[in-house]
This record gives structure tokens, sequence and C-alpha cells, in this order.
């Protein structure tokens, strides 16, 4: 019988040898399963013998075989109990205790991107999709439920970049970002391509009317400037960019940013991207920003530079893990706001442990090295004041947080500004 659902959704079976994980199971179920090669904790599911009242029909036809999905078949309560569960899990892991917000759903219209995989498979047919469970093949797919309206006919430009390139026989990732003059595509993977290659590209595009087609950052085609409204500001995007996954998300996460900052005169944004945090922030606060993507802190000086109305940003390219800042380039701001990737922030962290920021917000993808910088800022004496939980990743085992963090000096709290 399964127990309990894991960290990445799947169903754990408790036995004699240790636990035993079955993804697309249910707490409750009795299910029938095949020994998985290669994991011996591992089983493939056959068939739900006695099933949860929990579990729900899928909507997508993909479900079990696609990777990209984990949840589809738990009811949305049960669902949404399950995934503030993984960061109140991590924060009790770590010793730590405060009040943990109801998690919000930032799934909005849906994904505004997505990254499609190009293969060939071992029968030499050309298969462009998500990848297959915990496995390297491709799952070719011709619809996906959770993208938004923005990424309309997203899944037949890969296909028609992937023809393209087939002969080359090289696995190819093909992003494709919804910006407000269309579709923009960069094709990683391909190598160097000759000039009828880069000319068929060019077609490709010019047929599907995608906003930019780039290979590695290189323009092949671009009809119009794939640019974003961020607050007040323009942003023309950099090829290949990271942006948060739905423009709701974005927007939730931003929204509690500024609610944590709203007393700051002056904010560091670290990580702070293409600045959808530092773009907002600076339109009541002085904003140094941070990140070593020099692509996309470029993209943030001009979009800053090109909108009227903004106190003054400072964008640098600097590498946070190497080069955090430090306690004392720390004491001129009021608030610290910072975005790692899944990693964390542990030599940040450290750093802002030993400063006298009066108001920390981290805002997190994984609430495992979450909880781990977290905890260092408590030892460093702050007090986790209050936890949210942002779902923008709907039916994966993926969750955002944003925490604020408050500096204690002797016995009381340290706010606002200075």
């Amino acid at each position: 019988m399964i127990a309990r659902l894991g960290a990445r959704g799947d169903g754990i079976a408790d036995t004699p040898a240790g636990a035993v994980y079955v993804p697309y199971t249910l707490p409750g179920e009795i299910a029938e399963v095949e020994q998985w090669p290669g994991h011996p904790d591992r089983r493939h599911l056959v068939a739900v013998d006695v099933a949860s009242p929990d579990r729900i029909a899928p909507i997508c036809p993909h479900f079990t075989v696609c990777g990209g999905c984990a949840l589809q078949h738990l009811a949305t309560a049960r669902y949404r109990d399950w995934k503030r569960a993984l960061v109140t899990g991590a924060l009790a892991q770590a010793g730590l205790d405060a009040p943990v917000d109801d998690l919000i759903d930032a799934h909005g219209e849906g994904r505004r991107r997505a990254v499609f995989h190009a293969r060939r498979s071992a029968h030499d047919v050309l298969e462009v999709g998500f990848a297959a469970l915990r496995a390297h093949r491709v799952v070719a797919i011709d619809r996906c439920p959770i993208l938004g309206p923005g990424l309309s006919g997203a899944i037949e430009t890969a296909w028609a970049v992937a023809e393209v390139l087939t002969g080359l026989r090289k696995s190819l990732d093909i992003q494709v970002t919804e910006t407000d003059a269309g579709l923009d595509v960069d094709i990683r993977g391909s190598g160097a391509l000759t000039a009828a290659t880069m000319a068929e590209l060019a077609q490709v595009a010019a047929r599907r009317r995608l906003a930019r087609l780039t290979r590695h950052g290189e323009i092949v085609a671009q009809r119009a400037a794939p640019a974003l409204q961020i607050g007040r500001a323009r942003l023309l995007l950099p090829a290949g960019a990271f942006l948060q996954a739905t423009v709701a998300g974005e927007a939730a996460l931003a929204r509690l940013v500024a609610e944590h900052c709203e007393d700051a005169d002056a904010v560091a944004d670290l990580f702070c991207g293409v600045g959808p945090f530092a773009l907002r922030l600076a339109e009541r606060a002085r904003v140094t920003a941070a990140d070593n993507d020099a692509g996309a802190v470029a993209a943030l000086q001009r979009a800053a530079a090109g909108t009227q109305g903004l106190k003054p940003v400072d964008a640098v390219v600097r590498d946070l893990f190497r080069r955090p800042l430090s306690r004392t380039e720390l004491k001129r701001f009021d608030a610290v706001v910072f975005d790692p990737p899944r990693q964390g922030a542990d030599a940040q962290a450290r750093e802002l442990a030993a400063s006298a920021v009066p108001v920390v917000v981290a805002v997190s993808c994984n609430p495992a090295t979450f909880a781990r910088d977290a905890r260092i800022l408590v030892d460093g004496g702050y007090r986790l004041v209050r936890v949210t939980p942002v779902d923008q990743f709907l039916y994966s085992a993926h969750v955002e947080l944003v925490a604020r963090f408050q500096r204690t000096e002797n016995g009381r709290q340290r706010t606002g500004k200075r």
C-alpha cells in the first residue's frame, strides 16, 4: 500500500527492505508495479487496483509518459496541501519555526516559456517534446495544456526548427518565450551552421512570424524587438534569457517583494536577472542590482535608463557565488532581496548574517536550499517573520517562496528607513 507522497510527487510504500517510490500513485492506494531496471528503490506503475478518493482524471493525454508533470491525478485541495508541505517540511528539517501562508496559485493563464528537446530515437525517428520521467529519451508531443495562450504555435515552431536541423543528428534544446511582439526562439546544441541552413531557419522564422530566432544567442532572423513590460519599464529581452515561468508568478513574487521592502529607501537586488524586482522597486527606492549574467544586467540597465520616473538603478555584473556583497558593502542598504538559482546562496547568506541590514527578503525555487540559507540568517541574529509559498509550476514538484527576515538588535526589531 502507498503510505504517503514524497518530495518529487512519487507515492512511497514502506517495505521491509526500505522505502519504495512509485510515480503516479497516491496515499492509500494499492497498485500493481514492476521493477525499474537500475533503480532498486523504484517501481514502474502497471495498474492501480484500489484507487484513492483523491484521484482525479488528468488533463493531458501525455501524462505518465511525458515527465513534465507529476501530479495531474491528485485532487486540488490535497495537491495544495502537499505543495505547501514541501515548504513547511524543509523548514522543520532545518529547525526553523515561522508562519507559513497558504499557497498562492500563480499558474495564471499558463506557462509563458518552455524548453523543447529534439532528439532522434533509437529507431532514427525525430522526436520533439519533453523528457520522459527520469530518462534521456524524448516524448514527442503535439499539445501541452499547461502552456499559456501566448505560446500558441510554440510546439509547431519547435518541430519546424528541428526538422531543418535534423540532418545534423545533434540533440537540440529549443527555448520558446512569449513576448509582446510574438515568440522569441533560441536554439542550443546545433553547433556551427552553414549559410544555407541559416537561410532555411530564417524562412521558418518568417513563416511562423517569430519576433526573433537566435542560435546560441546569435541572431538568425528578427522581425520585431522581443520586449516585455516590467512595471513601468519596457525591457528588450536578451536571447535565451531566464524569466519566471508565468506572468502571474512574476507578479505574485514581485508584489510580495515590494510589500516586504515598502519602508526601504535603498535596496540591493542580488541575483537580479533582467530585473523583475529591481525595475519595480526602483519606482520608490534606489536600487543596486547584481548578477553574473552580463546580458541580463545590460538589458536591465537599458530598461532602467529608458524609463522616466524611476529612482536611480545601479546594475553591475558580479559573481555573487565567488564575490558576495560583503558586510561592509551591505551597510548602505535598508533592505536586501536575494533570488539565487536552485543551489541557493550560502556565501551571500553568510555575509548577510554578519551584516546590519534591517530587512532581508529571500526568493527561492528550492525549499531545501532556502532552509539552509535561512538557518544561517537566523543563527546570525535574524528572525524569520513570514514565508509565502507560490505555485507557478502547476502539477510539478517545484514550488517558489518569498520570505521576510527581520534583524534584531538588543531584543528589539529594527525596521524601516535609517
